[in-house]
Protein backbone atom coordinates (compact mmCIF):
# COMPACT_ATOMS: atom_id res chain seq x y z
CA UNK A 1 0.00 0.00 0.00
CA UNK A 2 1.13 3.78 -0.92
CA UNK A 3 -0.14 7.16 -0.94
CA UNK A 4 -0.17 9.67 -3.58
CA UNK A 5 -0.37 13.48 -3.49
CA UNK A 6 -3.37 14.66 -5.53
CA UNK A 7 -3.73 18.37 -6.61
CA UNK A 8 -7.54 19.04 -5.29
CA UNK A 9 -7.03 21.41 -2.69
CA UNK A 10 -9.52 22.01 -0.09
CA UNK A 11 -9.96 25.00 2.52
CA UNK A 12 -8.29 24.48 5.58
CA UNK A 13 -7.14 21.40 4.79
CA UNK A 14 -3.21 20.00 4.48
CA UNK A 15 -2.37 18.45 0.95
CA UNK A 16 -4.27 16.01 0.03
CA UNK A 17 -3.40 11.61 -0.68
CA UNK A 18 -4.82 9.07 -2.22
CA UNK A 19 -4.43 5.17 -1.15
CA UNK A 20 -3.20 2.58 -3.04
CA UNK A 21 -2.88 -1.23 -3.05
CA UNK A 22 -0.77 -2.70 -5.45
CA UNK A 23 -1.29 -6.80 -6.55
CA UNK A 24 1.46 -8.20 -9.00
CA UNK A 25 1.46 -11.33 -10.44
CA UNK A 26 4.56 -13.40 -10.42
CA UNK A 27 4.99 -13.57 -14.04
CA UNK A 28 3.21 -10.82 -16.79
CA UNK A 29 2.37 -11.92 -20.27
CA UNK A 30 3.37 -9.90 -23.02
CA UNK A 31 0.74 -7.85 -23.23
CA UNK A 32 0.65 -6.34 -19.65
CA UNK A 33 -2.49 -4.85 -18.44
CA UNK A 34 -3.21 -2.97 -15.15
CA UNK A 35 -6.90 -2.65 -13.75
CA UNK A 36 -7.52 0.10 -11.64
CA UNK A 37 -9.95 -0.43 -9.20
CA UNK A 38 -12.12 1.69 -7.41
CA UNK A 39 -14.74 0.63 -4.54
CA UNK A 40 -18.89 1.62 -4.07
CA UNK A 41 -20.49 3.56 -1.71
CA UNK A 42 -19.98 2.72 1.93
CA UNK A 43 -16.94 0.33 0.87
CA UNK A 44 -13.56 0.58 1.29
CA UNK A 45 -10.57 -1.11 -0.93
CA UNK A 46 -10.93 -4.20 0.70
CA UNK A 47 -14.01 -4.81 -1.03
CA UNK A 48 -11.56 -6.04 -3.97
CA UNK A 49 -9.97 -8.39 -1.45
CA UNK A 50 -12.33 -10.21 0.68
CA UNK A 51 -10.36 -12.09 2.92
CA UNK A 52 -12.06 -16.07 3.64
CA UNK A 53 -10.72 -19.07 4.18
CA UNK A 54 -9.75 -19.33 0.77
CA UNK A 55 -9.16 -16.35 -2.04
CA UNK A 56 -12.24 -17.30 -4.06
CA UNK A 57 -13.44 -13.91 -2.59
CA UNK A 58 -10.51 -11.78 -4.01
CA UNK A 59 -11.19 -9.93 -6.97
CA UNK A 60 -7.65 -8.55 -6.68
CA UNK A 61 -5.85 -12.24 -6.26
CA UNK A 62 -8.17 -14.14 -8.39
CA UNK A 63 -6.84 -11.55 -11.31
CA UNK A 64 -3.53 -11.31 -10.16
CA UNK A 65 -3.84 -15.24 -10.74
CA UNK A 66 -4.80 -14.63 -14.51
CA UNK A 67 -1.62 -12.73 -15.33
CA UNK A 68 -2.97 -9.39 -14.30
CA UNK A 69 -1.78 -6.47 -12.15
CA UNK A 70 -4.12 -5.10 -9.26
CA UNK A 71 -4.49 -1.44 -8.47
CA UNK A 72 -7.29 -0.78 -6.32
CA UNK A 73 -7.73 3.12 -4.87
CA UNK A 74 -9.66 4.69 -2.32
CA UNK A 75 -11.53 7.93 -3.02
CA UNK A 76 -10.43 10.93 -0.50
CA UNK A 77 -12.68 10.40 2.61
CA UNK A 78 -12.54 7.10 2.22
CA UNK A 79 -9.86 4.29 4.48
CA UNK A 80 -6.40 4.92 4.08
CA UNK A 81 -6.88 8.54 2.06
CA UNK A 82 -6.97 11.64 3.80
CA UNK A 83 -10.45 12.45 5.45
CA UNK A 84 -11.62 16.08 5.09
CA UNK A 85 -13.39 17.32 7.75
CA UNK A 86 -16.22 18.68 5.46
CA UNK A 87 -17.68 15.23 4.00
CA UNK A 88 -20.07 17.45 1.60
CA UNK A 89 -16.86 19.29 0.16
CA UNK A 90 -15.93 15.56 -1.61
CA UNK A 91 -18.12 16.32 -4.86
CA UNK A 92 -18.21 14.53 -7.66
CA UNK A 93 -15.41 16.82 -9.60
CA UNK A 94 -13.49 16.53 -6.14
CA UNK A 95 -12.98 12.63 -6.81
CA UNK A 96 -12.88 12.20 -9.99
CA UNK A 97 -9.99 14.71 -10.28
CA UNK A 98 -8.02 12.98 -7.20
CA UNK A 99 -8.65 9.61 -8.55
CA UNK A 100 -7.15 10.61 -11.62
CA UNK A 101 -3.86 12.47 -10.61
CA UNK A 102 -3.08 8.82 -8.84
CA UNK A 103 -3.94 7.05 -11.76
CA UNK A 104 -1.72 9.20 -14.04
CA UNK A 105 1.09 8.88 -11.46
CA UNK A 106 1.05 4.98 -10.99
CA UNK A 107 0.73 4.27 -14.83
CA UNK A 108 3.83 6.51 -15.38
CA UNK A 109 5.64 4.20 -12.51
CA UNK A 110 4.61 1.56 -14.21
CA UNK A 111 5.76 2.30 -17.17
CA UNK A 112 9.22 3.56 -16.26
CA UNK A 113 9.38 0.59 -13.99
CA UNK A 114 9.65 2.12 -10.56
CA UNK A 115 6.76 0.45 -8.86
CA UNK A 116 7.20 -2.52 -9.81
CA UNK A 117 11.02 -2.79 -10.46
CA UNK A 118 11.19 -6.61 -11.01
CA UNK A 119 9.05 -6.15 -14.19
CA UNK A 120 11.54 -3.74 -15.64
CA UNK A 121 10.09 -0.34 -17.46
CA UNK A 122 6.50 -1.43 -18.87
CA UNK A 123 5.93 1.16 -21.75
CA UNK A 124 3.23 -0.62 -23.58
CA UNK A 125 1.53 -1.45 -20.27
CA UNK A 126 -2.37 -0.92 -20.83
CA UNK A 127 -4.63 -0.51 -18.47
CA UNK A 128 -8.45 -0.66 -17.54
CA UNK A 129 -10.84 1.01 -15.06
CA UNK A 130 -12.73 -1.07 -13.49
CA UNK A 131 -15.38 -0.05 -10.83
CA UNK A 132 -18.37 -1.50 -8.49
CA UNK A 133 -21.44 0.92 -7.85
CA UNK A 134 -20.47 4.51 -7.14
CA UNK A 135 -17.15 3.29 -7.94
CA UNK A 136 -18.29 2.41 -11.31
CA UNK A 137 -20.07 6.04 -11.72
CA UNK A 138 -16.47 7.37 -11.03
CA UNK A 139 -14.69 5.08 -13.44
CA UNK A 140 -17.18 6.99 -15.95
CA UNK A 141 -16.63 10.30 -15.04
CA UNK A 142 -13.00 9.81 -14.91
CA UNK A 143 -13.07 8.24 -18.44
CA UNK A 144 -14.82 10.76 -19.80
CA UNK A 145 -12.29 13.47 -18.13
CA UNK A 146 -9.14 12.49 -18.99
CA UNK A 147 -9.32 9.62 -21.36
CA UNK A 148 -6.40 6.84 -19.21
CA UNK A 149 -7.76 3.59 -19.61
CA UNK A 150 -7.76 1.39 -23.15
CA UNK A 151 -11.40 0.12 -22.01
CA UNK A 152 -13.46 0.27 -18.74
CA UNK A 153 -15.91 -2.31 -16.64
CA UNK A 154 -18.73 -1.04 -15.22
CA UNK A 155 -19.86 -3.38 -12.16
CA UNK A 156 -22.99 -3.06 -10.42
CA UNK A 157 -24.33 0.38 -12.14
CA UNK A 158 -26.84 1.95 -13.86
CA UNK A 159 -27.25 5.75 -15.20
CA UNK A 160 -30.96 5.28 -14.05
CA UNK A 161 -29.94 6.08 -10.96
CA UNK A 162 -32.25 4.80 -8.00
CA UNK A 163 -35.61 6.76 -8.46
CA UNK A 164 -37.22 4.98 -5.54
CA UNK A 165 -34.74 6.75 -3.02
CA UNK A 166 -35.33 10.32 -4.20
CA UNK A 167 -38.20 12.84 -3.57
CA UNK A 168 -40.35 13.59 -7.01
CA UNK A 169 -38.59 17.21 -7.07
CA UNK A 170 -35.59 15.37 -7.46
CA UNK A 171 -36.34 13.63 -10.84
CA UNK A 172 -37.98 16.87 -12.07
CA UNK A 173 -34.96 18.64 -11.54
CA UNK A 174 -32.78 15.73 -12.99
CA UNK A 175 -34.13 16.30 -16.26
CA UNK A 176 -31.70 19.57 -16.56
CA UNK A 177 -28.64 18.22 -15.68
CA UNK A 178 -26.90 21.47 -15.23
CA UNK A 179 -29.82 22.16 -12.66
CA UNK A 180 -29.78 19.27 -10.31
CA UNK A 181 -25.59 19.31 -10.83
CA UNK A 182 -25.34 23.06 -8.98
CA UNK A 183 -27.46 21.02 -6.30
CA UNK A 184 -26.32 18.07 -5.21
CA UNK A 185 -24.23 19.45 -2.74
CA UNK A 186 -26.98 20.95 -0.84
CA UNK A 187 -29.71 18.52 -1.28
CA UNK A 188 -27.35 15.97 0.01
CA UNK A 189 -27.32 17.18 3.34
CA UNK A 190 -30.48 17.67 3.80
CA UNK A 191 -30.96 13.84 2.91
CA UNK A 192 -27.90 12.83 4.78
CA UNK A 193 -27.28 15.67 7.58
CA UNK A 194 -23.93 14.18 9.31
CA UNK A 195 -20.70 13.98 8.07
CA UNK A 196 -19.62 10.50 6.33
CA UNK A 197 -22.65 8.84 7.30
CA UNK A 198 -22.68 4.84 7.99
CA UNK A 199 -25.19 2.39 6.00
CA UNK A 200 -26.63 0.70 8.88
CA UNK A 201 -27.69 -2.87 8.45
CA UNK A 202 -31.29 -3.79 7.94
CA UNK A 203 -33.01 -6.75 6.03
CA UNK A 204 -34.09 -4.74 3.28
CA UNK A 205 -30.04 -3.15 2.89
CA UNK A 206 -29.14 -7.10 3.63
CA UNK A 207 -31.63 -8.26 0.76
CA UNK A 208 -30.48 -5.68 -1.71
CA UNK A 209 -26.52 -6.00 -1.33
CA UNK A 210 -26.44 -9.93 0.17
CA UNK A 211 -29.37 -11.81 -0.33
CA UNK A 212 -30.20 -14.92 1.07
CA UNK A 213 -27.89 -16.85 -1.40
CA UNK A 214 -24.92 -15.12 -0.49
CA UNK A 215 -21.90 -17.40 0.43
CA UNK A 216 -21.97 -16.56 4.56
CA UNK A 217 -18.08 -16.69 4.32
CA UNK A 218 -18.54 -13.66 1.78
CA UNK A 219 -20.93 -11.72 4.42
CA UNK A 220 -18.56 -12.02 6.81
CA UNK A 221 -15.55 -10.79 5.04
CA UNK A 222 -17.19 -7.91 3.40
CA UNK A 223 -17.59 -6.78 7.48
CA UNK A 224 -14.00 -5.79 6.92
CA UNK A 225 -14.87 -3.69 3.74
CA UNK A 226 -17.36 -1.28 5.32
CA UNK A 227 -16.40 2.41 5.32
CA UNK A 228 -18.60 5.56 6.21
CA UNK A 229 -20.53 7.10 2.94
CA UNK A 230 -19.44 9.99 0.70
CA UNK A 231 -22.82 11.74 1.03
CA UNK A 232 -22.59 13.82 -2.31
CA UNK A 233 -21.59 11.21 -4.65
CA UNK A 234 -23.94 8.73 -3.09
CA UNK A 235 -26.84 11.67 -3.28
CA UNK A 236 -25.65 11.81 -6.65
CA UNK A 237 -25.65 8.08 -7.72
CA UNK A 238 -29.01 7.83 -6.97
CA UNK A 239 -30.32 10.84 -9.46
CA UNK A 240 -31.64 9.62 -12.36
CA UNK A 241 -29.29 10.32 -15.45
CA UNK A 242 -26.52 10.92 -12.89
CA UNK A 243 -23.53 10.51 -15.37
CA UNK A 244 -25.33 9.77 -18.29
CA UNK A 245 -23.53 12.75 -20.59
CA UNK A 246 -20.78 11.10 -19.25
CA UNK A 247 -21.60 7.80 -20.11
CA UNK A 248 -22.55 8.90 -23.62
CA UNK A 249 -18.73 10.02 -24.10
CA UNK A 250 -16.76 6.92 -23.72
CA UNK A 251 -15.76 5.32 -27.22
CA UNK A 252 -13.49 2.52 -25.22
CA UNK A 253 -14.78 -0.82 -25.15
CA UNK A 254 -17.28 -1.07 -21.77
CA UNK A 255 -17.81 -4.48 -20.36
CA UNK A 256 -21.11 -4.10 -18.14
CA UNK A 257 -21.73 -6.90 -15.36
CA UNK A 258 -24.53 -6.63 -13.22
CA UNK A 259 -25.94 -9.29 -11.04
CA UNK A 260 -29.29 -10.77 -12.10
CA UNK A 261 -30.66 -9.91 -8.99
CA UNK A 262 -29.19 -6.50 -9.02
CA UNK A 263 -30.01 -2.92 -8.04
CA UNK A 264 -29.49 -1.62 -11.90
CA UNK A 265 -33.50 -1.90 -13.30
CA UNK A 266 -33.43 -4.11 -16.35
CA UNK A 267 -29.73 -5.48 -17.14
CA UNK A 268 -30.41 -5.53 -20.74
CA UNK A 269 -31.12 -1.58 -20.61
CA UNK A 270 -28.25 -0.57 -18.99
CA UNK A 271 -25.91 -0.71 -22.31
CA UNK A 272 -28.09 2.03 -23.63
CA UNK A 273 -26.08 4.76 -21.80
CA UNK A 274 -22.71 3.86 -23.90
CA UNK A 275 -23.83 5.61 -27.24
CA UNK A 276 -20.60 6.28 -28.43
CA UNK A 277 -18.76 2.92 -28.07
CA UNK A 278 -18.73 0.55 -30.59
CA UNK A 279 -17.69 -2.54 -27.92
CA UNK A 280 -20.40 -2.86 -25.21
CA UNK A 281 -20.32 -6.51 -23.64
CA UNK A 282 -23.40 -7.51 -20.95
CA UNK A 283 -22.60 -9.96 -18.65
CA UNK A 284 -25.42 -10.81 -16.50
CA UNK A 285 -24.28 -12.89 -13.12
CA UNK A 286 -26.30 -15.28 -12.45
CA UNK A 287 -27.95 -16.04 -8.87
CA UNK A 288 -26.09 -12.76 -7.82
CA UNK A 289 -26.90 -9.47 -5.84
CA UNK A 290 -25.30 -6.12 -5.77
CA UNK A 291 -22.29 -7.24 -4.11
CA UNK A 292 -21.35 -9.68 -6.91
CA UNK A 293 -18.11 -11.21 -4.91
CA UNK A 294 -19.96 -12.78 -2.43
CA UNK A 295 -21.95 -15.14 -4.80
CA UNK A 296 -21.14 -18.74 -6.11
CA UNK A 297 -21.21 -17.59 -9.94
CA UNK A 298 -18.14 -15.08 -8.80
CA UNK A 299 -15.85 -17.08 -10.50
CA UNK A 300 -17.84 -17.36 -13.85
CA UNK A 301 -17.42 -13.39 -13.47
CA UNK A 302 -13.91 -12.81 -12.34
CA UNK A 303 -13.67 -15.49 -16.06
CA UNK A 304 -15.60 -13.54 -17.98
CA UNK A 305 -13.95 -10.11 -17.26
CA UNK A 306 -10.75 -11.57 -17.19
CA UNK A 307 -11.58 -12.81 -20.82
CA UNK A 308 -12.87 -10.00 -22.19
CA UNK A 309 -9.81 -8.15 -20.72
CA UNK A 310 -7.41 -10.15 -22.89
CA UNK A 311 -9.44 -10.14 -25.88
CA UNK A 312 -9.82 -6.48 -26.03
CA UNK A 313 -6.31 -6.02 -25.35
CA UNK A 314 -5.25 -8.45 -28.27
CA UNK A 315 -7.96 -5.93 -30.64
CA UNK A 316 -6.07 -2.65 -29.73
CA UNK A 317 -2.74 -4.81 -30.81
CA UNK A 318 -4.01 -5.69 -33.93
CA UNK A 319 -5.13 -2.15 -34.78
Amino acid sequence: MRTLPVSVELPGEAPLQIAAEIFAPAQLSSAPVALFCLPGGGMNRRYYDLQADDDSFSFARQMVARGFIVIVLEHLGVGDSSRPADSYALTPECITQANADATAALLQQLRDGSLLPQFGPLPKLRSIGVGHSMGAMFTITQQAAHGQHAAIAVLGFSTRGLPEYVSPKVIELAKEPALIRAQIADRARKMFVADYPEIKPSPAANSIFSGNKADPRGVEAIKAARAPLLPVPAFFSMVPNNVGPEAAQIAVPVFIGVGDKDMVGSPHLVPAAFTDSQDVTLYVQPGAGHSHFLFASRTRLFQRLADWARTVVAHLDEV
